[in-house]
């Protein structure tokens, strides 16, 4: 008798084991199939993708410049610094930004560029014969048109940061560069920062173990920089975005350099992304102190919530988080934590790597820099002292502009290439659309139609 009752106590449990599985597999399915999908159009009959794309070497890379504001005055004065590149035209709405980058140039004892000042002239400079590289530093909406009309016009593209707004816009990115076979590289100078090169360089030699979970961000007290009275941005369009969106709408400073640690799209990928936002409290308080509770800034609606988070789970079972946050009195913080098997680094809001055996407290800051120096990357060994004395955000920008010019120079791939462009851009509608549908899973697209395992590992090429 007693066998029997412990036969039919088994025979429940199993019963109700499987019934646990049934109805996780069916909760697994009804997830998946709720997820928000954005098509993958099938690669168009004669395009190729451009995974470690080579083009000609260029002895001399003549560049024009389009957008010449905080971050295209500053690329004016970089590029003087770097052989073999020859600014030849600029280009601005704001009359004012042009004479002050001729006179740039002027100072540093290089030729005048032909001078553009119409809002429509970057049609016009795209369209000659004597350009090799366009340099995008418009505001947000034009880098994606101008982009593409450089490509379609057989130049290479450079643009800052976000590369495209929308999927679509990213999958324009996309063909237009396979059609074309040109290079489109995002400028996100953040990969290029000295601690972030040298984890690069020790998660490429195993030092992390294998890469598990990564962290970025980008919080930034930018509620100043937003109004017209304070400085603001030429026609206010930066604050426009804050109204229209939420969303992380600035994810690739902290995204980039996570992505190329983890190898997204040489041998992993991204496969689906959840995302929330708190409430917007940030700008409507800071109004409110600064104009008024009548101003029209108090008064207004921003649909930008002060906090973004976004977890992105990966193909090979990896997780990446990337915050976003311009609204708060906080200090400034892009994260950039990596977390493996046999160790940790991160360099926000305290730097600090731990490493195995010890890995439950963080190396002694004389430790910490010994190992820094022992594995600081090839290309900040070799242009970072220079690097450090041109500037452009302790020097990070200044080698993602050598970079570029030199893997043109050189004819070898760029550190960065169209597919990394669309990706981490694509964050801004993938985050969106999640927020919409509190937190739902939304898939995302995978830009290299199935390419993304032809490489095994992210290389930044050196002749």
């Amino acid at each position: 008798m007693t066998r029997l009752v412990n036969l039919l106590i088994l025979l429940v449990l199993i019963a109700s084991q499987m019934s646990c599985n049934t109805q996780e597999n069916k909760n697994e399915s009804e997830l998946f199939k709720a997820q928000q999908v954005f098509e993958e159009p099938i690669r168009p009959e004669g395009q190729k993708d451009v995974i470690e794309l080579r083009a000609d070497p260029i002895d001399t890379v003549r560049m024009a410049i389009i957008g010449l504001g905080m971050r295209g005055s500053g690329a004016v004065y970089r590029y003087n610094f770097i052989e073999g590149a020859k600014i030849v035209a600029i280009c601005d709405v704001v009359p004012e930004n042009v004479e002050r980058a001729q006179k740039t140039l002027a100072n540093a004892g290089k030729p005048l560029a032909d001078t553009y000042t119409d809002s429509l002239a970057w049609k016009e400079i795209c369209e000659r014969d004597d350009i090799d590289l366009i340099y995008v530093c418009t505001h947000w909406d034009l880098h994606t048109p101008i982009a593409v009309y450089a490509m379609e016009h057989g130049k290479h593209v450079a643009t800052e940061v976000p590369a495209a707004l929308t999927v679509d816009q990213c999958w324009q990115l996309v063909n237009t560069a396979e059609r074309t076979q040109q290079h489109c590289m995002q400028l996100e100078n953040c990969n290029y920062d000295f601690f972030e090169m040298a984890t690069l360089n020790m998660a490429q030699q195993g030092k992390f173990g294998e890469i598990v979970h990564g962290e970025g961000a980008y919080i930034h007290d930018l509620r100043w920089l937003n109004f017209k009275e304070e400085g603001g941005y030429w026609n206010m369009w930066r604050l426009k975005h804050l109204e229209k969106e939420d969303g992380n709408t600035y994810p690739t400073h902290g995204f980039g350099p996570i992505c190329h640690i983890m190898n997204i799209h040489r041998g992993d990928k991204m496969n689906y992304l959840v995302s929330v936002s708190s409430d917007q409290f940030g700008m409507t308080a800071y109004a409110k102190d600064k104009f008024g509770e009548d101003s029209e800034y108090a008064k207004a609606n921003y649909a930008k919530g002060d906090m973004s988070t976004t977890i992105v789970k990966t193909q090979n079972g990896k997780t990446i988080m990337i915050q976003h946050d311009v609204t708060s009195p906080r200090p400034y913080s892009r994260i950039h934590m990596i977390s493996g098997t046999k160790g940790f680094a991160q360099k926000w809001p305290l730097k600090g790597i731990a490493l195995e055996p010890e890995a439950h407290s963080f190396l002694s800051d004389e430790k910490m820099e010994k190992l820094l120096v022992e594995y600081e990357h090839p290309i900040t060994k070799e242009v970072g002292a220079k690097a450090k004395e041109v500037g452009g955000h302790g020097g990070m920008d200044f080698i993602m502009d050598y970079r570029l010019i030199y893997c043109l120079r050189n004819g070898l791939p760029l550190d960065q290439d169209v597919y990394d462009a669309a990706e981490w851009s694509s964050i801004i509608e993938l985050s969106r659309e999640s927020v919409k549908n509190q937190g739902m899973p939304v898939k995302v697209p995978d830009f290299t139609r199935g390419a993304w395992a032809k490489v095994k590992t992210v290389t930044y090429f050196i002749k």
